[in-house]
């Protein structure tokens, strides 16, 4: 199989087909698209998610806290917990699974998350450090924001630029053949996008505006997050390729190996369907989040690209850009 996430009907036929479920409390269950569960505990509703970090070594706890976090504040909640599963390869010293642990518990502490949990282990079932993490939050007013949500005639909001994740990883992981060709300046600058993917600020805004959905831009990037949205709300979209905000930096360092910035992972970014998309831009910029209007969604079910070069259809998303990269280094 194809590195990456399953292939939606893989996940579809083989996956979710064959889970059930027994209990009325659960709420939200698995499904295309929707990245958090919720359980109805009468007062309140809690929110949980779950993500492994895979795709890098660097700053692998920074990511996998501000990941998990982001799916709990997709849903309109308030992260308030994480538990940790830490696979350690044999080989790991103790300075650098100490590195790790700090990168976490700085991490949480900055989102105001505490660590409650989780397991580590030595395991040579792996060859480098990987992270499970999963988050638990509560609502507000047992309100809770579904990928689901969508509706046709809505605006399509994105926050901040898209793929800062991924052009971060990048620039990490080549740092010095990118500074051989862009200049330590640049490198540097692209690598500090890890400081701007949080995602939790826009997603309480957005839940108190009454944003019809959210959906955090991780893995397949920004189209990919469309159709995922589309696809789980019954609905299409038409969003235009000019509109979409990317940095020179993710610009640049995407044709330099050949990829596509709007396939590539993309945490800190925020793609949010809702009436009066002017009005939660306007209350995004005024807290410091830039946001664009995008395009909006429709009744016709096709999730078309408007380009200089004309319309192009968004497909299902595939193997992430990040790892196209990584097959051409070996």
């Amino acid at each position: 199989m194809e590195i990456g996430k399953l292939p939606n009907e893989v996940l579809q036929s083989l996956v979710l087909n064959n889970i059930k479920g027994h209990r009325r409390e659960v709420i939200v269950r698995p499904s295309i698209g929707e990245d958090c569960a919720a359980v109805d505990f009468n007062q309140e509703l809690c929110v949980i998610s779950s993500d492994p970090i895979t795709g890098t070594d660097n700053e692998i706890g920074t990511i996998a806290v501000h990941v998990s976090c982001n799916d709990i504040a997709a849903s309109g909640a308030e992260p308030i917990g994480i538990m940790v599963t830490l696979l350690i390869p044999p080989l790991a010293s103790e300075t650098s699974l100490e590195k790790v642990i700090k990168q976490l518990s700085m991490t949480a502490a900055s989102l105001n998350v505490d660590i409650i949990g989780g397991h580590t282990e030595v395991t040579d079932a792996v060859n480098r450090f990987v992270i499970c993490i999963t988050a638990v939050g509560k609502t507000i007013n047992k309100n809770i924001v579904k990928t689901s949500g969508a509706m046709p005639g809505d605006d399509l909001i994105l926050t901040k630029h898209a793929a800062l994740e991924g052009t971060s990883i990048l620039a990490h992981e080549h740092d010095i053949k990118l500074t051989v060709k862009f200049g330590k300046s640049f490198v540097s600058k692209a690598q500090e996008f890890i400081n701007h993917i949080s995602v939790i600020k826009e997603g309480m805004i957005s839940a108190k505006h009454g944003a019809h959905a959210m959906h955090d831009v991780t893995e397949g990037g920004v189209l990919g997050a469309i159709w995922e949205m589309c696809e789980s709300s019954g609905c299409g979209a038409e969003v235009y390729e000019e509109r979409i905000p990317i940095q020179n930096e993710t610009q640049e360092i995407c044709k330099y190996f050949d990829i596509d910035p709007l396939k590539l992972i993309s945490s800190g970014s925020m793609l949010i369907s809702t009436r009066d998309g002017a009005s939660l831009v306007e209350k995004l910029e005024k807290e410091g989040v830039k946001a664009s209007i995008i395009g909006k969604t429709t009744e016709n079910k096709k999730c078309i690209l408007l380009t200089d070069s004309g319309p192009v259809i968004i497909l299902p998303p595939s193997s992430d850009e990040l790892y196209r990269v990584k097959v051409k280094e070996k």
